[in-house]
């Protein structure tokens, strides 16, 4: 029952995801660019944490 429940949930998020970018292409650019800064300041935040393990932790 998991996994049809798995199969089913990834299937909707396709279809959405598909939906909102042929309807409206910039602003599915714009969730993009979020994801991406998003995951780009938590890069960021661990490698300053791992810096300053290094150093220390001073």
């Amino acid at each position: 029952m998991a996994v049809n429940s798995k199969k089913i949930a990834v299937y909707v998020l396709v279809v959405f995801v598909a939906y909102v970018i042929i309807t409206d292409p910039s602003k599915a650019a714009d969730y993009v660019q979020i994801a991406f800064e998003g995951i780009s300041n938590a890069a960021r935040a661990i490698g300053d944490f791992m810096t300053w393990v290094a150093d220390g932790a001073k």
